[in-house]
């Protein structure tokens, strides 16, 4: 991503969810200010409240004191940079939350306390909205990075750790790069995630859901969640989905990620269908009928909510092996007669998974062994097999870099799809910490533990999306 020409006609939106809260006047903003040896402060504070299960200068979820009780997502305001689009269209007077019209839309209801005549924040559907006008502008390319996990208060603490000093409090910030990138119009702006409801239930068989509309609405209260990321919010219980008397439903990644897709909320575990399971058309299938190139690269398991929200179709994001057979082209349950196109490029992880059984959460059609893509599916897509993708997998003793490169120069030459499949036994390309080693301190669990072969065996997600940007450039007009 750090190609200007790519950069200046692209719309790149960072979105995210984390609940956190940092106390800037306390221990963390000492060692912050006064650490300057070169030791990583932030490993040595984070292992300190772990071993001792007290911490005031952070604590991640509703417990004040308590360093990590946090284990799922949140309510919390999300930020957006844009870069080659402005906000201006869906942010401010333009948002959502203003016009109890369109919270309705949202929501076939009016949560309460939701509508806000001040917002200034919009919701995560908006964000489709600016897609839409990107196309409508004539961009080239339409990228959407989506960084699980990085809140704002994670890139307060990126900009801590990189600057040394507790600076950066409230708004968009010039620590980081994303920040002060100015080869193109940029914006900032921040956005409500909440789903549509939540108590729905769904069968992957029949790829029904049952009771539809749930029992509970989401929708966003700013009197309680904040106005701002960088604001306390009144109640931390409200944002965590547990305030006594309004406990609006925060979103998942699958509910969240087919807001993005699609323009329409659903329930929670939904993958670009809506709340009543009806399946809906994503950006990627938009652009990939008027005959451009759609692809993911991704650092969790390829079928995971996210990437999978970007394409495929099902009631359920635990349906991984359906979702991958949408995504590569192939006979699913939500597509068995007239499978969708495929993507023309799909990078990620989930290779050395195997469930032996899972068919209570994959149904009828699960297929034992590798959890995400059975071998059958992959032997099918092999352009040695007369498929379609050149295929890249984790090779013993060999650089996962160098493999996915040449997989991606092949695939140029022949004028074929990518697809690569990496990854550890924790489903996901090692963990990288700020210091460049791969070994991440404690958190809610015991942090990952890699072998050399781990590291070695597995490109960097740089090197999956460099080899994406490569196969996605020449193959049409365009990529999305």
């Amino acid at each position: 991503m750090s190609d200007d020409t790519i950069l200046g006609r692209v719309i790149s939106l960072f979105c995210s969810i984390l609940l956190a809260f940092i106390s800037t006047d306390s221990a963390f903003a000492q060692a912050a200010q006064t650490d300057r040896s070169g030791g990583d402060f932030v490993r040595q504070l984070q292992r300190e409240a772990v071993e001792t299960k007290k911490a005031d200068w952070i604590h991640w979820g509703d417990k004040p004191g308590d360093f990590s009780n946090w284990d799922q997502h949140s309510n919390r305001l999300i930020p957006v940079y844009t870069f080659g689009m402005s906000l201006d269209s869906i942010d401010g007077d333009n948002s959502v939350y203003r016009s109890k019209k369109k919270i309705e839309s949202l929501y076939q209801t009016l949560p309460q306390g939701t509508l806000n005549k001040k917002a200034v924040y919009f919701d995560q559907i908006q964000l489709y909205d600016l897609q839409q006008s990107a196309i409508k502008a004539g961009k080239k390319n339409i990228i959407v990075l989506l960084f699980d996990g990085m809140d704002w208060q994670t890139t307060q603490a990126a900009a801590i750790y990189r600057r040394q000093s507790v600076t950066y409090t409230k708004g968009r910030g010039d620590v980081l790069s994303f920040q002060t990138y100015d080869k193109a119009e940029t914006d900032f702006g921040f956005c409500v995630t909440s789903c549509h409801n939540g108590g729905s239930s769904q069968n992957v068989d029949s790829q029904t859901v049952i009771n539809q509309g749930g029992n509970r609405s989401g929708g966003y209260n700013a009197e309680l969640g904040g106005s701002e990321p960088w604001t306390r919010s009144a109640s931390s219980t409200y944002l965590m989905g547990r305030h006594k008397g309004m406990a609006d439903v925060y979103t998942d990644s699958a509910a969240s990620a087919t807001s993005i897709t699609t323009g329409k909320k659903t329930f929670n575990a939904g993958i670009a269908v809506d709340y009543k399971g009806n399946q809906l058309e994503t950006i990627a299938h938009q652009l990939q009928r008027a005959g451009r190139s759609v692809g993911i690269a991704t650092s969790v398991p390829i079928s995971h909510a996210t990437p999978a929200a970007a394409y495929a179709h099902n009631v359920t994001r635990n349906d991984y092996q359906d979702l991958a057979r949408d995504m590569l082209g192939l006979p699913s349950v939500s597509h068995r007669d007239a499978p969708l196109p495929g993507m023309d490029v799909v990078i990620g992880c989930g290779w050395g998974s195997e469930k032996k059984d899972d068919f209570k959460k994959q149904g009828k059609d699960f297929v034992p062994g590798n959890k995400f893509l059975t071998a059958e599916d992959l032997a099918a897509v092999d352009v040695t097999n007369g498929g379609n993708y050149v295929v890249a997998t984790r090779t013993e003793g060999q650089k996962g870099g160098a493999v996915l490169a040449a997989a991606a120069e092949k695939a140029i030459k022949q004028n074929k799809r990518l697809f690569g499949l990496f990854g550890t036994h924790g489903e996901h390309l090692p963990y990288q910490t700020a210091d460049g080693n791969f070994d991440p301190t404690r958190g809610v669990k015991s942090a990952d533990r890699y072998k050399p072969e781990d590291i070695e065996e597995n490109p960097l997600l740089a090197d999956m999306a460099t080899a994406a940007l490569d196969v996605l450039g020449p193959m049409k007009k365009g990529s999305g």
